[in-house]
């Protein structure tokens, strides 16, 4: 499967190149998805004080991660709308730059948090045992975070060349590397000793150290796709033009875990068993939106390039054919949940309480997803027409204005039926204004994209 040159970007059928760009990356979405699993459940095996230090780091990690990814996020519109208005020499300036001061911000932001993470752990509610496991992953973790920022924003990169089969290739190696390593040096088979939580650490790092070797070699070698600005005003106003987009887009990404702090408030209110069913739900709900997460990846270059190309009959082809099928997709994958809901709930749930909660949120929950999707590539649409703080508002109004309210509502009303019911409300309220909003800007583009420097 050979990627599309990036001139052809803007010309043939655009759905033809999106499922081109898409296959790839969500095959490796799913062996990324699947690894996971596999992850936990080797920390698993230490034990439950192990487990539960394992969570504490997610809010730390996933800080860094949320600001890696909105860098990416804006080095993908950078690049492409560089190379959309044929300007590739700018384009591979981007990508050096943005590579450049991922690396230094994941540096600046890891060096205090290391001198203080046993504090921020105090302020999660980890005792003085959990923190000396927390401390275990994090001393490693941290020591390896800038190999976070290649990867990532590397694969940004190549996925604004119209690349997807380089990055897919990356995260398989990345996803088996760090699985084939976990039990040997978390239970130090063979020839390495056993370190524990450690190890789980630094599995991942190597993993990723690995990933960025791959994703350089790629970009310095194989595409030439990395270049500098000379000067450095040009070098600091490519740097400010990156972080207006990657700054709220990583805002966005971190309003997510508040919101899934807050809903479990809410249903925890309905006891334990309704809390554990919510946390298998969410399970399932991100193994049923990889289609989504992926095309969320794979569609921002081809709207960015061809915007900064003009052809705006393009974008608004692809935006509706995209949101056409992820409708028709998610509602097959509801029918087959809904129809499996009895098995998947014995499953996953030994207790009769836990099943019947997860049979109640199969029944409701997954109707919410579609319209989810068409909010989250709404999202991807608007960050890549630079639009970031339409981006931020959209998820801003999902998560805090719908979403929350209404379930909270719901449940006054209906019970634990009526908090999941708040959801579905949510979701497809959010999703009529993000399409409206964003076919809006499409029919009327007062300048989508901000108009080419003459440097």
């Amino acid at each position: 499967m050979s990627r599309p040159p990036v001139h052809q970007l803007t010309q043939g059928d655009p759905v033809a190149h999106l499922k081109r760009m898409t296959w790839p990356l969500l095959l490796a979405m799913v062996l990324l998805t699947s690894f996971n699993f596999v992850d936990a459940y080797f920390v698993s095996l230490l034990g439950t004080e192990e487990l539960a230090a394992f969570s504490y780091t997610f809010p730390v990690t996933f800080t860094l991660f949320s600001m890696v990814i909105g860098l990416g996020i804006g080095t993908s519109a950078m690049v492409a709308t560089a190379l959309g208005r044929g300007r590739a020499a700018r384009a591979r300036a981007a990508g050096g730059t943005a590579l450049a001061l991922s690396a230094l911000l994941v540096l600046v932001i890891s060096v205090p948090v290391w001198l203080g993470h046993d504090a921020i752990f105090r302020l999660l509610g980890a005792d003085e045992a959990m923190r000396k496991l927390t401390d275990d992953y994090m001393s490693v973790w941290l020591m390896g975070a800038i190999f976070v920022a290649f990867p990532m924003v590397g694969n940004a990169v190549m996925r604004a060349n119209g690349n997807t089969r380089g990055p897919s290739l990356v995260m398989a190696a990345s996803a088996f590397t760090n699985a084939a390593l976990d039990p040997l040096f978390i239970f130090g088979w063979g020839p390495f000793p056993a370190l524990g939580l450690a190890g789980a650490a630094w599995a991942t790092v190597i993993a990723y150290g690995l990933s960025s070797l791959l994703i350089l070699y790629m970009l310095l070698v194989r595409m030439k796709a990395l270049g500098w600005y000379r000067r450095r005003r040009a070098q600091v106003l490519a740097a400010r033009q990156l972080l207006a987009v990657a700054a709220p887009a990583a805002g966005a990404n971190m309003l997510t875990p508040m919101a899934m702090a807050a809903m479990t408030a809410i249903v925890a209110q309905y006891g334990d068993a309704a809390v554990a069913a919510l946390g298998v739900g969410t399970r399932l709900e991100s193994l049923a939106t990889l289609v989504i997460l992926t095309l969320s990846m794979s569609l921002p270059p081809l709207i960015s390039q061809n915007a900064a190309a003009g052809q705006m009959a393009r974008v608004q082809h692809l935006y509706r054919s995209v949101i056409r099928f992820i409708l028709i997709w998610q509602g097959g994958i509801y029918l087959a949940l809904w129809a499996l809901s009895g098995q998947l709930a014995a499953l996953f749930a030994q207790d009769a309480e836990v099943a019947q909660s997860l049979g109640l949120l199969i029944a409701i929950l997954p109707l919410s997803w579609g319209p989810q999707g068409v909010v989250i590539l709404t999202n991807s649409s608007f960050n890549a027409l630079r639009r970031p703080m339409n981006a931020l508002t959209l998820s801003i109004i999902r998560l805090f204005v719908t979403y929350l309210p209404l379930a909270w509502i719901g449940g006054k009303l209906a019970g634990l039926p009526g908090v999941f019911s708040g959801v579905v409300v949510a979701n497809l309220v959010t999703a009529i204004i993000a399409w409206r909003w964003l076919d809006r800007c499409l029919h009327h583009p007062t300048a989508p994209l901000p108009s080419p420097s003459k440097r």
